[in-house]
């Protein structure tokens, strides 16, 4: 995976972005989202169990995100016909507004994202800040689903641009040098 403070490589995907006829794909660049927060999660496959459970829950906290000038991508090693046909059949998928990337082997390769034993995506999660920087990157193993009001604990956080303790929520407050040194 990428560290935290690395470059975010740049990217073109195509996405599966719609149901509508005509309107299914669209090309997306990490660079059309230049001067945003880019959350970016991958998901292993289609067709599965766990993986809609994380999309869905993305793309109903949208909102929370856009709030934080932040843009939410999600993908997978599957490619964007097999997200059309999923989103297709899956009724809580068919309601979703965020992309779904096809993370190609080199986007795959350029963040690390393949999970060595299966060949598919990891479940990772990745921050990048306005200016290209990755901030957060995390991952989970496959069988377990990834925490997303944490992403937002996070970005908030991020935001900031101050010393957030253990558990820090937007609202609280901050710690500063001289309480750091003292804790």
């Amino acid at each position: 995976m990428l560290s935290p403070g690395t470059k975010a490589p740049a990217f073109t995907s195509t996405a599966c972005v719609s149901l509508e006829k005509g309107k299914e794909f669209k090309k997306i660049n990490l660079s059309d989202y230049k001067g945003k927060w880019v959350v970016l999660y991958t998901y292993p496959k289609d067709f599965t169990f766990i993986c809609p459970t994380e999309i869905v829950d993305f793309d109903n906290k949208a909102k929370a995100f856009a709030e934080r000038d932040a843009v939410v991508l999600g993908g997978s090693t599957d490619n964007e016909f097999s997200h059309l046909a999923w989103r297709q059949q899956h009724a809580d998928l068919k309601k979703i507004n965020h992309p779904l990337l096809h993370v190609g082997p080199e986007f795959a390769a350029a963040y690390s994202l393949l999970q060595p034993a299966e060949g598919v995506a990891l479940r990772a999660t990745y921050i990048i800040d306005p200016d290209g920087v990755v901030r957060y990157a995390s991952a989970n193993d496959l069988s377990v689903g990834r925490n997303v009001d944490e992403v937002l604990r996070v970005l908030d956080a991020l935001q900031t641009d101050e010393l957030c303790a253990c558990n820090w929520k937007k609202g609280e407050e901050t710690l500063t040098a001289k309480l750091a040194k003292a804790s």
